[in-house]
Parts: structure tokens; C-alpha cells; sequence
């Protein structure tokens, strides 16, 4: 039997590993194409309950018209939720591939979008982030997952960082 401290250092050696698999670029190739499809399904079949990466990442489910559809688009997202506040923080990383998402194409054409954060639905605003207060919020994303600095290392544009506030 372990005691809690055996388990944590544990756990840190599983996130370290998975924080090392998911910034190199096999990865990069391999997870857009399967992540959020499986978490889309669950998502659903869960009503709003469970968001597998979540069990690593915190996540949720952004819902936002589309730039030039429209149409209402469900994209699951790892975030960060500022000091237990109504905020949160996306990273457009696009696991650190060469284009912006289209998701912050999205919230850039219509901010007012909706959130489901722990099964609740939230209407939140989309705004973002540029200058000192987008290096700020950077520095918080590298320290919440370190492989963003890997990401944003091997591309030529600059990662999207986007505040959500709630409406």
C-alpha cells in the first residue's frame, strides 16, 4: 500500500511523461485528428458530465458560431480558470502545429460565445489577448503546461491566447 505522497510523485511522473509525448510532433500529427472527436462523443453521451482529457487538462466544451458558417461549432478545449474566478484562459496551440485553430478564427469573428465548464452551461465573452498582459497570461500557460514553450518553439506564428469572461 502507498501513502499519498508515493501516489503524487507518481502522478507527476505520469504528467511528466505525457507532457513529453505531447510536445513532440508525432503527437502534433497524430492527437488533432482523434482527441476531440472521442471527447465530443463522451461528452454528449455524458450529458455535459465527463470530458476525458479533462482527466489531465482542465477542460470544457467552447460553443461559438463559425467565422464564415455560422453555424454553431462544439470544440473541446484544455483551459485554465483564473484564481477560482469567473475567467478563463484558452491557448490556441493547435498542439503546435503551423496554423491558428479555427476555433479562435471563431471567437475573434463573434466573442459572444458559451461555454460548458464542469456539465453547466456559461455564457462567456471572448477577448484576445495582446502586449503585456497577453506575456503575462503566457507565462501562466507555460507554468500550467510546460510543453506550450515546445509548441510555440517550432512554428512561425504567434500562439492565440484568448480571456473569457463570463456575460
Amino acid at each position: 500500500m502507498t501513502n499519498g505522497n508515493e501516489r503524487r510523485k507518481s502522478g507527476r511522473g505520469f504528467e511528466r511523461l505525457v507532457q513529453r509525448v505531447s510536445a513532440t510532433r508525432g503527437f502534433a500529427k497524430v492527437a488533432p485528428r482523434f482527441l476531440p472527436a472521442l471527447d465530443r462523443a463522451v461528452h454528449r453521451l455524458t450529458r455535459g458530465r465527463v470530458l476525458l482529457t479533462a482527466r489531465m487538462l482542465p477542460g470544457l466544451v467552447l460553443t461559438a458560431r463559425g467565422a464564415r458558417s455560422g453555424l454553431p461549432r462544439a470544440t473541446p478545449l484544455a483551459c485554465l480558470r483564473e484564481d477560482g474566478t469567473d475567467t478563463w484562459l484558452l491557448v490556441g496551440s493547435n498542439f503546435g502545429r503551423d496554423h491558428h485553430p479555427a476555433w479562435t478564427a471563431n471567437l475573434i469573428a463573434h466573442p459572444d460565445v458559451e461555454i460548458n465548464w464542469k456539465g453547466r452551461d456559461v455564457p462567456v465573452r471572448a477577448r484576445l489577448l495582446e502586449g503585456d498582459e497577453r506575456a503575462r497570461a503566457w507565462d501562466g500557460a507555460l507554468e500550467f503546461w510546460p510543453p506550450y514553450a515546445a509548441y510555440q518553439a517550432r512554428i512561425g506564428r504567434q500562439i492565440r491566447l484568448f480571456r473569457l469572461t463570463r456575460r
